[in-house]
């Protein structure tokens, strides 16, 4: 269960991750000819799949505590960068300046990278302790 849960959590990750990259380097991938949700779906589309997507993380992220394979350090953590993840996602979500847009995508592309990485430090390090 624990392997199936870890894959999971990235699986769930991925598409806010690089729908994030998306938004931020939409002219790109509309001059290289690639059909990237914002291109192919638009990006109201696109930013409302990437919170729907922060939220379906969330219980995801936290599933290694309910199925006893983390602890009280690791759900805690694990909540503060999940709920500020979805922070972020719904300033995204919300935005209407384009620019402002650009930069909070940018901002969630970053942090979803730290934000992954974290999440499994704070598994290994709560196996620790």
């Amino acid at each position: 269960l624990e392997p199936i849960i870890l894959f999971l959590i990235i699986f769930i990750w991925t598409p806010s991750h690089f729908w994030a990259l998306s938004l931020y380097k939409t002219d790109d991938y509309k001059k290289a000819k690639i059909p990237m949700l914002p291109i192919t779906s638009g990006v109201k589309t696109t930013k409302f799949n990437i919170f729907i997507y922060s939220i379906i993380l969330f219980p995801t992220v936290l599933s290694p505590y309910f199925f006893n394979f983390s602890g009280l350090f690791y759900l805690n953590l694990a909540i503060i960068m999940s709920g500020y993840y979805i922070l972020i996602a719904y300033k995204l979500l919300k935005e209407k300046n384009s620019i402002k847009e650009k930069k909070l995508a940018s901002k969630l592309f970053g942090y979803s990278i730290l934000y992954l990485f974290m999440i499994f430090v704070f598994i290994l390090i709560d196996k620790i302790i």
